[in-house]
């Protein structure tokens, strides 16, 4: 790696890496001593460090590897120094570890000529684990050397996005001039002229960046890459294929070239073993997994193998083991297998002593950072970081399209809301002020002296118990102070400067203080809560817009079987739609800011309030409302295009099994319809909330005026819309339909039903609708579609209880003109929803022709019964696939609502989903699983009766999604020791989980809208919305 500033190499042991004029932080007690050396003859082992140093370390030929190790360790002031490691190329040109257990003699023959490197050993799936400045920038440094070396590998936007916080670190703000000067001399990646340009322009977006946050970002951006942290080991499959094995935090990980094809997760890893040259994989007994039971893979040697098998076996014991594990006992005649152990602190272990522990923060030099010497020049703090916004973390969470656009979400995190004054030359930093926030304090259980608040400068330390959004927003960082200008006070806490937007949605874990200091801070005015779902749910909207007028659209515009027609109705009916609440969500951001006191914190009352913004735009809205009418437009024109073009059918089922297509495409386009309701249901909970005399309700009661009348208008589209799209998602989850879709056919209910046969009770899913019955099994294809085998005219049919006659529990006898039917529900609720529909869609069917009861692709005759019909090439069980976890991805879409009734033997009825629709949700959440110890932050957006997580609000499709049906929400009882509030429990079987919000408001919210999905409505009030959306 070339060097900016070359300097002399210090050899002295003693010496710690640091000189009194750095900014960087370190903690180790001076207490602290080296670890006591055992006598004897000593030796001079050399090691070089990851700034590109040596040092020389004497230790005794008897010492351990340990002792070594600690040796470093104390020479760099480094408490987290577990992550770390000491490799070097035995005899057989291997480079392996050096074992912390074994004597060094024994490991190295010849000590004095074999230069060992100090490296990253374990590599965590979030540096926010990473508690001390000084591990982050060695963290900082490894990052750079592998991208140097190409062992790191990216796309160009990344490196060029790497190599940029790299600058910002080593020489400070942008400068043209030396910027590009400094890449012509320096070479950070393997082909950089090429992309000197992109550099330079995303280093000018880092201006305000200190060192330490510079380190934060680079690590934030490599942790996302494939490769990150990746140390491949040649291997060969059975079929003597090349292959490469690795180690991760997850488990062992199987590449071909630089491209992961397999992964064996550790809990599904039952053991792992060598025999001479195969290494061997042993996995848990899994019906549902198409892996064999063992798995083997060929290597060099025998020695490879072990070498490989040693860092699993370590890298199983630091991510997994809540302790370091007990020595086995040694056999009193003979030994079988390697008797090496993980030795030394698990992950767990290192966290809470960093956490529970107190430790002086030390400086610390960054050897190739020009900033430091240059932090005294300039005696004013520079006002470019008040005026150019933190593009890098929004860069940082979308690392392969960066976006110029994802700074606005600063203006809500925004901390600077305090007047600045000049500060002292002691606090500078390369011509702006040192915002660094200090180590670890308050809420990891330290008693700090104040004076100590005053001195420390370090960079964001984030606990696996903290949330960094929280931190942000309040100036606290682990409980403690951040400096910021004009306040150094160690009783004034002001707000962090790191509030990009990828901090303030980092995917980490909040303490209890700052939740309490959140609470504080922030406006508890209900209606404040109100307004931020407002702009919580407007987000997420229009990133859904987005999908179609983004994604979809340009997937059809590049299609020549595409209609000119529906490409026009789509564009000229959603794009002012998009262009529209686009501009609505960026006021909302604004006011919520103002609300907030972020941006003028001097500002009160005037902005407390949310109803001129919603009249406002509403009013503006009124010229659209065509648009609005034209949704259905655009459903019967692609639907209409599908039938005419069966590749443009693909087209869309290809499209909505990309991730950026969570819910069923139909759902998006008909959005703008739903938005309407929730600005009404908002509107009136705020109505409901101000007395008559507050300056905001008169406001609100306009805006609820106007979004009533335009809702009134739309209602009857509205419904006829939602049965419409229903009728279509239906028909792509059924084989054996002809003609489903047709005028005057209405859903009403689907779900899973046992019907009685020859062979027992077999697993059904029926559909029910105004005019005829359907049930069907679960085929065999690829796509799990639903096969079906009957129809029941509902014409002349009636129902009876008759769970007497056969002596099955909550069985009912469906009897038609043709046959008779007995089924059996889960549950008694369950039986009395579906008597109470087939009574009233009987009654229906009575009233009106409606549509032809025919939907089948082959009539079936009335003396062939449907399960003879159908019982060759119906799959009765299905086992497998009844098995299979909703959560888990699957080639065809699996979490329909189809699905999901199958699998969680449940119904869900047309009046379910018009609810359902009515009540989305999101905002963030804290999740716990029921063994975890800390919470997680995420963005959860509720909809389709699913949760769906996400790590940030900016991000373009879910990490995963949870269906509710079936679920169980409830609050945690004592036993449970979830002392939190506002915190609601999750449970199905043994699946449980635990979700915090953070407030009354939001907490009542939540647990409203999950009900909706989770909890059946009285039959009166399902009836009362029957009868509402009759049509």
């Amino acid at each position: 790696m070339a060097d900016p500033d070359p300097e002399p190499v210090t050899s002295r042991a003693g010496h710690r890496l640091g000189a009194p004029e750095t900014l960087g932080i370190s903690t180790l007690d001076p207490a602290h001593r080296p670890p006591v050396m055992p006598a004897g003859r000593h030796v001079t082992i050399r090691v070089h460090m990851l700034d590109d140093t040596e040092e020389l370390f004497d230790v005794s030929v008897k010492a351990s590897g340990k002792v070594l190790f600690d040796l470093v360790c104390t020479h760099m002031n480094l408490i987290e120094g577990d992550y770390f490691g000491l490799e070097f190329q035995n005899h057989q040109k291997m480079t392996v570890w050096l074992d912390p257990i074994k004597p060094i003699i024994k490991q190295l023959r010849r000590p004095k000529h074999t230069t060992l490197r100090f490296a990253v050993k374990y590599f965590p799936p979030d540096h926010a684990q990473l508690l001390e400045e000084l591990t982050r920038y060695l963290f900082a440094l490894q990052i750079k050397n592998d991208i140097s070396s190409g062992r790191l590998t990216c796309n160009d936007t990344s490196a060029a996005l790497m190599v940029s916080h790299i600058m910002q670190s080593e020489i400070g703000d942008f400068e043209e001039s030396q910027c590009r000067s400094h890449l012509l001399n320096n070479k950070y990646i393997p082909d950089q002229m090429p992309l000197i340009d992109k550099i330079m322009e995303f280093h000018s977006m880092n201006v305000g960046q200190t060192p330490a946050e510079s380190d934060f970002q680079l690590l934030e951006v490599a942790r996302r890459l494939e490769m990150y942290g990746v140390r491949l080991h040649p291997a060969k499959d059975r079929e003597g294929s090349r292959l490469s094995l690795a180690v991760a935090h997850t488990g062992v990980l199987v590449f071909q070239g630089h491209t992961k094809i397999n992964s064996f997760n550790w809990s599904k890893v039952r053991k792992l073993s060598f025999k001479r040259k195969r290494f061997l994989i042993k996995l848990r007994a899994d019906g549902n997994s198409s892996y064999q039971d063992t798995l083997e893979f060929l290597m060099a040697n025998r020695d490879c193998c072990k070498v490989f098998w040693k860092i699993c076996v370590e890298y199983h014991a630091f991510f997994r083991l809540f302790e370091e594990p007990k020595p086995k006992p040694k056999p009193v005649l003979f030994t079988r297998g390697s008797s090496f152990r993980f030795s030394g602190r698990t992950q767990k272990q290192v966290i809470d002593f960093v956490r529970d522990s107190e430790f002086k923060k030390l400086p610390f030099e960054r050897k190739h950072s020009r900033v430091q010497h240059n932090s005294r020049l300039s005696p004013l703090p520079s006002p470019h970081y008040q005026k150019v916004p933190k593009e890098s973390g929004a860069l940082g969470d979308r690392v392969d399209a960066p976006s110029q656009h994802q700074w606005k979400e600063s203006a809500l995190v925004s901390s600077q809301g305090t007047p600045q004054a000049p500060v002292s030359p002691a606090h500078q930093n390369n011509g702006h002020e040192d915002r660094s926030p200090p180590g670890n304090a308050e809420t990891r259980g330290w008693s700090r002296p104040a004076h100590l608040d005053q001195l420390a400068t370090g960079a964001l330390t984030n606990s696996p118990y903290m949330s960094t959004s929280s931190a942000h927003s309040h100036g606290l960082l682990n409980g403690q102070t951040s400096l910021e200008v004009g306040s150094h006070s160690p009783d004034v806490r002001q707000p962090s400067p790191l509030t990009s937007p990828l901090l303030n949605d980092a995917c980490s874990i909040r303490t209890d203080d700052e939740d309490e200091v959140r609470r504080k801070r922030f406006p508890t005015d209900r209606a404040y809560f109100i307004a931020k779902e407002l702009l919580t749910t407007e987000r997420t909207y229009v990133k859904d817009l987005e999908v179609v007028t983004v994604s979809f659209q340009n997937i059809i515009g590049q299609e020549e079987d595409a209609p000119e027609s529906l490409k026009k109705t789509i564009f000229s009916t959603l794009e002012p739609l998009h262009k529209f609440h686009t501009g609505f969500l960026r006021e909302v951001e604004q006011r919520l800011a103002l609300w907030e006191g972020r941006s003028n914190a001097h500002i009160k009352g005037d902005y407390q309030r949310i109803g001129d913004v919603m009249l406002k735009n509403l009013q503006d809205l009124k010229p659209l409302t065509t648009n609005l009418h034209k949704q259905s437009d655009i459903l019967i024109e692609l639907e209409k295009a599908c039938r005419a073009s069966r590749r443009l059918e693909g087209l869309c089922r290809e499209f909505e099994l990309q991730k950026v297509c969570y819910v069923p495409l139909n759902v998006f386009i008909l959005r703008p319809l739903h938005r309407l309701v929730h600005y009404k249901h908002i509107l009136e909970r705020l109505c409901k909330h101000y007395p008559a005399t507050h300056v905001d309700f008169r406001d609100c009661r306009a805006a609820l005026a106007d979004v009533s009348e335009v809702v009134e208008q739309l209602q009857a589209s509205i419904v006829k819309m939602e049965n419409f799209q229903k009728l279509l998602e239906l028909k792509k989850d059924l084989i054996g339909v002809d003609n489903l879709v047709v005028p005057g056919r209405e859903f009403i209910r689907f779900g899973c039903l046992s019907k009685l046969s020859g062979k027992g009770l077999q697993q059904r899913m029926f559909f029910l609708f105004n005019d005829v019955i359907l049930y069907s099994s679960r085929g065999m294809t690829a796509t799990n579609q639903f096969k079906i085998h009957g129809q029941l005219p509902l014409h002349g049919m009636t129902i009876r209880e008759s769970e007497d006659e056969w002596g099955v529990p909550h069985a009912f006898t469906l009897v038609s003109q043709r046959q008779s039917v007995v089924v059996a529900a889960s549950s008694l609720s369950e039986m009395e929803k579906w008597m109470e529909d087939i009574d009233m869609a009987v009654e229906l069917s009575k009233n009106n022709n409606g549509p032809s009861s025919d939907v089948m692709s082959c009539t079936l005759t009335d003396s062939k019964c449907p399960d003879e019909f159908s019982a060759e090439g119906e799959s009765e069980d299905d086992t497998t696939a009844s098995h299979i976890s909703l959560e888990r991805a699957a080639p065809h879409r699996g979490n329909t609502m189809v699905h999901v009734c199958w699998h969680r033997n449940t119904s869900v009825a047309m009046v379910d989903f018009s609810i359902a629709v009515e009540n989305q949700l999101s905002g963030n959440l804290l999740r716990k699983f029921k063994n975890s110890n800390g919470w997680q932050k995420l963005w959860v957006v509720f909809t389709n009766f699913s949760l769906f997580f996400y790590k940030s609000h900016q991000d373009d499709y879910p990490l995963a999604s949870l269906p509710l049906l079936g679920y169980s929400v409830t609050i945690p009882s004592e036993s449970e020791n979830i002392h939190k509030d506002y915190v609601f429990k999750l449970h199905f079987k043994s699946h449980v989980y635990y979700f915090r919000s953070e407030s009354e408001y939001t907490f009542e919210r939540w647990m409203e809208v999950i009900r909706s999905a989770t909890a059946p409505y009285s039959r009166a009030r399902v009836q009362n919305n029957k009868e509402s959306h009759a049509h």
